[in-house]
């Protein structure tokens, strides 16, 4: 049985889930010893269905999203929505609506974002694994920030029936959990999972003019270093370019996505974020298109035949809460929902305050058990997951 009042006493001080099912149990499948969190912007069932907005406060699901569907009938207890960005679009979850939240190896610290609830969640231990969304690296942000490990499916090997859409051509539904093989029995339940092999490994020419702190570049080194020799694959454009041009396609998106609702809803910093957008001309847009279109057909072409694309997750480690956030935390990360590749996140070191810095892994659509495979030979020797301070030693099942 789950432990409920403790459960929630020891989200308090977090304030990763939301809400919760109190009637969740588990049911008979291949899940049926996990609990699972989900985003609240994807629909759980009797549950809030709020993408972090005022607006939809009081919107409640009819139905299960088929993500969450598909986890139910396996049996996982869906046991509550996790906080989320306003309409899911930044990366520290300090929402305005719904309350921050934090990081549980440091309470004063960021657990990225959007999926910021999500990834405190699994790494304080009040579920097994959670589902976030990831629009241009909203499930791997969290999972660097928290040490835990992210998936992003190939965009189109997971359904977003049930998803509120932030930028259709972006947005993925994945799982963050603190194994790989959870996120592998996860992933292989709600998504398409290709069995072909990855052979080979390649990485960013000059980590594409993206300034990283000394721990992530010394997590990168040393993953490099499991791998052995790489080829070079350079970019036609900065990777600040790159992940601008994105930014911008989802905030345009979002923000048409949006206008039926009343803008008084929406928080002044979710306006200036929208804006972005709102002020790109036609010729802005189509010279956008041309670096998306440049970017997705290069990293494409670096995988194609099967090889493992190396970089850091994040260019930094999880910054305190009174820090603005850096502008190039998605630098890496869009690269996958791009080229709409799978991704995997990996804990990989510490830096000098105890925060975690990770390394991820992309690769074609179809290879999703050779990714795995490669990262669960990379995660043995980084040997760098450690559980987090603040974590639920009660019963979830």
């Amino acid at each position: 049985m789950i432990d409920w009042a403790t459960l929630k006493t020891a989200n308090a001080p977090l304030n990763a889930f939301v809400e919760w099912d109190d009637h969740a149990s588990s049911g008979n499948g291949a899940l049926s010893d996990l609990t699972i969190g989900v985003k609240a912007n994807i629909a759980v069932a009797g549950c809030a269905w709020t993408g972090g907005l005022a607006a939809y406060r009081h919107r409640i699901a009819d139905e299960d999203a088929a993500t969450v569907n598909a986890l139910r009938a396996a049996g996982a207890a869906i046991i509550g929505t996790t906080n989320l960005e306003e309409a899911a679009l930044g990366a520290v979850t300090r929402n305005p609506h719904y309350g921050w939240t934090h990081n549980p190896h440091a309470l004063d610290r960021t657990p990225g974002g959007s999926s910021g609830g999500s990834g405190a969640a699994v790494t304080a231990g009040l579920c097994d694994a959670a589902l976030g969304t990831d629009t241009l690296g909203s499930i791997r942000i969290p999972a660097a920030y928290c040490g835990v490990y992210g998936f992003k499916p190939a965009n189109a090997a997971v359904s977003r029936d049930g998803l509120e859409i932030a930028e259709a051509s972006f947005d993925c539904i994945g799982p963050l959990a603190r194994s790989l093989d959870t996120l592998e029995r996860v992933t292989r339940v709600m998504s398409v999972f290709g069995d072909e092999g990855v052979a080979g490994t390649v990485v960013l020419t000059d980590l594409g003019g993206v300034d990283c702190a000394a721990a992530v570049l010394a997590g990168y080194d040393r993953a490099l270093a499991h791998f052995g020799e790489a080829s070079l694959v350079r970019l036609d454009h900065p990777l600040a370019r790159i992940r601008f041009a994105s930014f911008v396609q989802t905030a345009t998106a979002l923000g048409i996505h949006l206008t039926a609702l009343d803008p008084a809803t929406l928080s002044p910093d979710l306006h200036k974020l929208l804006n972005y957008g709102a002020r790109r001309t036609d010729a802005d847009r189509n010279e956008d298109l041309a670096v998306l279109a440049a970017t997705a057909a290069v990293v494409r072409a670096a995988v194609a035949d099967g090889a493992v694309l190396l970089m850091p997750t994040t260019p930094q480690a999880a910054f305190t809460d009174a820090t603005p956030p850096p502008a190039n935390q998605a630098d890496f990360t869009a690269l996958a929902n791009i080229a709409g590749l799978p991704a995997v996140s990996i804990p990989a070191g510490f830096d000098a305050d105890g925060m975690p810095v990770a390394v991820q892994l992309v690769t074609r659509a179809g290879s999703e058990a050779g990714l795995f495979a490669a990262a669960r030979a990379l995660d043995t020797a980084l040997a760098a997951y450690r559980r987090s301070p603040h974590f639920y030693e009660g019963d979830r099942a």
